[in-house]
């Protein structure tokens, strides 16, 4: 049985060990620099230094390992029914999400209870792909399916940031006004996109196959990483041979870093820099462990082939694979400005806060993805994050989803 909070508690002690070893390297680089200073007059003092800072840093790390020790045999003696299960509410599960969205891929290497694989998920709980479960999750299944993929470091709850005054949200006004069945997933967001986009195939593969009624109609939705993960997905799944591209009426995303984001490649840079000084190089090794799906968002990578035998940290690294749309489907945009007006020189700076208005667009200086501009919905005055729920983009969606 799985258990999340034991998974949390053990963590988080790692990480303060971790952390002390961290201290450690920032102490010991300082230190060599200042005692470089004094010749060999200093060897002795340093001697001794270094001999009394190793052990006070490996004292601290022990004591955290042991308290570790302690607190995960407590928690390992008491059994609950539902496994500690945090991320079932919305609380835990953005604290859970955040978790994943930075380290999600060490998670899943390690085996941690705190990695989930990609699910369908109502009420917080994860729902089979077999047809009686299904029937119970869905029991007003219909033959108009809407996939909802959020962004990284959030969950399915996501969706529900600034719902209407009577909790309206995307997938609510689309199943009362055009039919559709909304499906909500969560997925591991620290793993790479093309990683993510395999599962989303297979996925939905198996899920359109057992629906409880025939599948006519599938619609994706993704918000920030997720719209990569959904043209990842149609991608994988269409040059394998898929049945369910077929069925794809419409690939939609909100405020998607198609070629890249800005914050991600900072990082990146910022690493370099820290790296190629000793005193900095522990903070470049902790920027250094983000995860996998952030580095994809550097550039907007939705294959494997972006990332495996590559040096992640290279400062110039190949340009990333282009990927064609899904063949016969309408595929639709949504970018975001803070500033009123996306023409301001302004917007074109900060764009939505996290995403640029022409990186969300799909335009770049040597890249752009082929989208048709009537399918496409730049908004002035608003946020990355309030595309989640905005009045504006579910006009545009729901016009979109019906035609």
């Amino acid at each position: 049985m799985t258990d999340e909070l034991r998974s949390l508690a053990r963590l988080a002690f790692g990480e303060l060990s971790n952390g002390a070893a961290g201290l450690y390297g920032f102490h010991r680089a300082f230190a060599g620099r200042a005692f470089a200073a004094t010749g060999p007059l200093g060897t002795p003092v340093r001697v001794v230094h270094d001999a009394i800072a190793e052990r006070a840093y490996e004292g601290v790390a022990g004591a955290l390992r042991l308290i570790e020790a302690v607190a995960d045999a407590g928690l390992g003696r008491r059994r609950v029914a539902d496994g500690r299960a945090l991320s079932s509410t919305p609380r835990g599960a953005l604290v859970v999400g955040a978790l994943t969205g930075l380290m999600g891929d060490r998670l899943e290497t390690e085996g941690s209870d705190l990695h989930e694989p990609m699910a369908a998920r109502v009420g917080g709980r994860a729902v089979g792909l077999d047809p009686e479960s299904l029937r119970t999750a869905y029991p007003e299944a219909t033959g108009a399916i809407v996939v909802f993929l959020h962004g990284l470091m959030e969950s399915e709850f996501s969706w529900r940031m600034g719902a209407g005054p009577e909790g309206e949200t995307y997938a609510s006004w689309l199943r009362d006004e055009l039919g559709f069945t909304p499906v909500e997933l969560r997925y591991n967001t620290g793993c790479h996109i093309s990683e993510n986009g395999l599962e989303l195939a297979d996925l939905l593969e198996r899920l359109v196959a057992a629906w409880p009624v025939e599948v006519e109609r599938v619609a994706l939705v993704g918000h920030s990483m997720g719209g990569l993960v959904a043209r990842s997905a149609c991608y994988q799944a269409a040059e394998r041979g898929d049945d369910w591209p077929g069925r794809v009426g419409h690939v939609v995303s909100l405020g998607s870093p198609h070629m890249g984001a800005p914050l991600a490649q900072g990082v990146h840079w910022a690493s370099a820099a820290l790296h190629a000084v000793p005193e900095t190089r522990p903070l470049a090794s902790l920027l250094r462990r983000r995860s996998a799906g952030i580095r994809d968002l550097r550039q907007g990578s939705l294959v494997d082939a972006d990332w495996r035998d590559r040096d992640p940290d290279a400062l110039r690294s190949a340009a990333c694979q282009e990927i064609p749309l899904l063949d016969g489907a309408t595929h639709c945009f949504v970018a975001a400005t803070v500033l009123p007006d996306p023409r301001h020189p302004l917007s074109r700076l900060v764009g939505d806060y996290l995403v640029l208005e022409a990186s969300a667009s799909g335009r770049g200086r040597d890249r752009r993805i082929p989208f048709e501009a009537e399918r496409g919905l730049v908004i002035g005055g608003t946020h990355h994050v309030a595309l989640l729920n905005h009045p504006e983009v579910y006009q545009r969606l729901r016009d979109w989803l019906a035609g």
